[in-house]
């Protein structure tokens, strides 16, 4: 008999904020020791990002306050990207249009002007040092995350009035999840 004697890691899937909840509002503080709790954040990031079906999660929107990105654009979820403490230079002010979804505001998408291409700098989950440039729907992806590091969210870039739409269907959803939950 051929017991399997590895150690399988369990998912951990952390609740994401939602819109307007005013912790998605805290700008989050730089990461500057890399320890083994910090691992884990980062595996339960990307755990819930997939279970999300994200592209991209900011430390923020689960509630931990600090400069720590992960994304994945690959379709089998096996080529994560981690940024610590990220910043990102425009290369490019041509205006590009998308339309951008958040998973802390789900169930929306609307069309945000964000640069064509940028240069995002970070560390990787390691501390180490690492460039890339990057266009199209990543360099979307960077500016988005890293807004919410900032405290910034996507309805901020629409009008009072379809930014106020937007809070009002989301608190009525959520008062409605607590009647039912």
């Amino acid at each position: 008999m051929n017991k399997d004697t590895s150690l399988e890691k369990i998912m951990t899937v952390l609740t994401v904020l939602e819109y307007p909840d005013k912790r998605l509002r805290k700008v989050a503080e730089p990461i500057t020791e890399f320890t083994d709790a910090l691992q884990t954040q980062i595996d339960d990031m990307l755990d819930t990002m997939y279970d999300e079906n994200g592209l991209g999660l900011a430390a923020t929107q689960v509630d931990y306050h600090h400069r720590l990105v992960v994304m994945d654009f690959s379709e089998e979820h096996d080529k994560p990207l981690v940024f610590i403490n990220p910043e990102f230079e425009v290369l490019d002010d041509e205006a590009n249009e998308c339309q951008e979804g958040c998973l802390s505001v789900p169930g929306f998408y609307e069309h945000i002007y964000r640069a064509a291409k940028v240069k995002v700098k970070a560390l990787d989950r390691h501390g180490k040092p690492f460039e890339l440039d990057v266009d199209q729907l990543m360099a979307v992806c960077v500016q988005h995350e890293i807004d919410h590091l900032d405290g910034k969210l996507m309805v901020d870039y629409l009008s009072p009035l379809k930014r106020n739409r937007i809070k009002t269907k989301l608190e009525k959803a959520h008062k409605l999840a607590l009647k039912e939950g």
